[in-house]
């Protein structure tokens, strides 16, 4: 490099470099969403996308609980179905227990689906 394009160097606004690999898969996927987001040089689309981009990490804890509450109501539900058909009745116990769970469960959807809405 000669001292003029050393100079040359210093003198840009933007002087520093970063460097990525990609596989085949992932270059191409880039390249698809470069053309989405209507950006045609790749330095541009790079730099758009390490400024304004983002990573969404979601704790998934409610979704894991809500899952094992609706474990707990199956479980319910065959115990009454097993019941009724061995014994022809339905203690009002079990169908209470059922519609606590069930209500636990809607909320916490409620509030997963509103968490949710608030990630743009």
């Amino acid at each position: 490099m000669t001292s003029l394009e050393k100079k040359a160097k210093t003198n840009r606004r933007r002087n520093i470099r970063f460097h990525i690999t990609a596989t085949e898969d992932e270059a191409t996927l880039i390249r698809k969403r470069m053309t989405e987001a209507n950006i045609s040089d790749m330095g541009v689309y790079a730099r758009k996308m390490m400024i304004e981009g983002y990573h969404i990490t979601i704790d998934l804890k409610d979704v894991r609980e809500m899952t094992s509450l609706l474990g707990r109501v199956g479980n319910n539900i065959n115990q009454i179905a097993r019941r009724a058909n061995e014994s022809g009745s339905i203690y009002a116990v079990d169908v209470e227990d059922i519609k606590k769970h069930m209500d636990e469960i809607w909320s916490m959807a409620r509030e997963i689906l509103s968490q949710l809405s608030k990630i743009k």
